[in-house]
C-alpha cells in the first residue's frame, strides 16, 4: 500500500563535549601510541563529557537545542521524541523523556529505542513511520551516547575507539513524491550477542559487588568477528538496496556509514564500489559514539548537502544489528548551517 505522505529530513542539530582525549594522552593511561591506533582505527581524538552529575541527556540537550533554533521549531509543536542510545541516564524513565523535561516539550510522547550503533537508524525508520502515517507531524529522532560511562579505560583494545557525542534530526511529513525517506532494509542476528555486549546492569546480571569486580559493566568485544560481521552487513546491505531501487555510484551523492573504524569504513566503500571521496568521514575526531555517529555526519557534512541529494545511511551494531536507509536530503544545507 502506497504511503500518502513522506517523512522527511529538515534540519539537524548536534553536539560533542568540549574535553578532547587525544591518543598521546591514552598512550599515558594504557599500553598504546598514536601511531598503533590510527593505524587500526583511523582515530585522531575523541570528546569525553566531563564533568560531576552529567550524563546521556546533557549530551542530547543541546543537539535538540541547536536544531530547534535553526528550524524555527516551537517547542510546543514537537509531538514525539525518539533517543537512541544504550547509555540512558538511568534505566528508567526514557532519556528521550528527560531531554524533553530539561528543554520543557511538554507536548511530546517520548520513548529510547536500543539497537546498538543501529540505533539511530532504527530510530529514523521508526519516527518516519508515524509522520507517514498522518499520525504526528514534528518528531525528533536523537541519537546520544556517552561511552566513556561504559569504557575500561585499562582495556585498550576497547578504549581508543569510543567518544561521547549526539545528534538530532527533525522529520516532517512531505509529499509523497518529494525529496525524504525512501526505504529502509533493517536486520538483526542475536547469535552476536555472543560478541559484544555489556553484560551487567540488566537483569541477567543486576549490580553487585560481584559484577563490579568483574568489569561486567564495561562494554566488551572481539575485535575480529565484530569486524568481519560488520564488513559483511554493512557492505552487503548497501548492495542490496541500491540494486532494489537502481542506484548506482555515479547517481548516488553520499555514502553515510557507521563511523566504527576507518578500516571498516573503508572495506564497505570498496564492496559497494563506492568512491572514497563521497563517504562522509569524521571518526578521526570523534571516534565511535555509537547511536551518534550517523547524525553527527549529517551536523558536520550539512552545508554540503543540496537538495534532492541521494544518500544511503548504514550501520552495524552489537546484537548484531544492522541496516541501510535510502533517502533523498530535503532542504539547502548551506543556508541553514550559517544559522549555527
Amino acid at each position: 500500500m502506497a504511503t500518502l505522505q513522506r517523512a522527511a529530513i529538515t534540519g539537524v542539530g548536534g553536539f560533542v563535549p568540549e574535553y578532547v582525549l587525544t591518543n598521546e594522552e591514552l598512550a599515558t593511561i594504557v599500553d598504546t601510541n598514536d601511531e598503533w591506533i590510527q593505524s587500526r582505527t583511523g582515530i585522531r581524538e575523541r570528546r569525553i563529557l566531563k564533568g560531576e552529575g552529567l550524563a546521556t541527556s546533557d549530551l542530547a540537550v543541546p543537539a535538540v537545542e541547536e536544531l530547534l533554533r535553526t528550524t524555527g521549531t516551537a517547542k510546543e509543536d514537537i509531538d514525539l521524541v525518539i533517543c537512541a542510545t544504550v547509555t540512558g541516564d538511568m534505566a528508567f524513565p526514557d532519556t528521550a523523556n528527560i531531554v524533553c523535561d530539561k528543554l520543557g516539550i511538554k507536548n511530546a510522547f517520548t520513548f529510547d529505542l536500543s539497537a546498538a550503533c543501529s540505533g539511530f537508524l532504527f530510530a529514523l525508520t521508526t519516527g518516519a513511520r508515524y509522520v507517514e502515517a498522518g499520525s504526528h507531524k514534528k518528531v525528533i529522532v536523537i541519537g546520544a551516547d556517552k561511552m566513556s560511562s561504559i569504557t575500561n579505560y585499562a582495556d585498550r583494545t576497547t578504549c581508543i575507539l569510543f567518544g561521547d557525542g549526539a545528534g538530532a534530526v527533525l522529520l516532517e511529513p512531505t509529499a509523497p513524491d518529494a525529496p525524504g525517506i525512501v526505504d529502509s532494509l533493517l536486520k538483526s542476528d542475536g547469535q552476536g550477542r555472543h560478541y559484544l555486549d555489556q553484560k551487567g546492569g540488566g537483569s541477567l546480571h543486576p549490580a553487585t559487588h560481584a559484577t563490579v569486580d568483574a568489569h561486567f559493566h564495561y562494554l566488551r568485544q572481539e575485535g575480529r568477528p565484530v569486524f568481519k560481521f560488520a564488513v559483511r552487513g554493512m557492505g552487503g546491505i548497501v548492495t542490496e538496496i541500491m540494486q532494489k531501487h537502481d542506484l548506482t555510484k555515479d547517481s548516488l551523492n553520499w555514502l553515510v556509514p557507521h563511523q566504527a573504524n576507518l578500516r571498516i569504513i573503508d572495506a564497505v566503500a570498496r564492496q559497494a564500489d563506492f568512491p572514497l571521496e563521497k563517504v562522509m568521514q569524521n571518526i578521526q575526531r570523534y571516534g565511535n559514539t555509537t547511536a551518534g555517529t550517523l547524525p553527527l555526519c549529517l551536523w558536520d557534512y550539512e552545508s554540503q548537502l543540496k537538495r534532492g541529494d541521494k544518500l544511503i545511511l548504514t550501520a552495524f551494531g552489537g546484537g548484531f544489528t544492522w541496516g541501510a536507509t535510502y533517502l533523498t536530503w530535503a532542504y539547502d544545507g548551506a543556508k541553514r548551517a550559517a544559522k549555527r
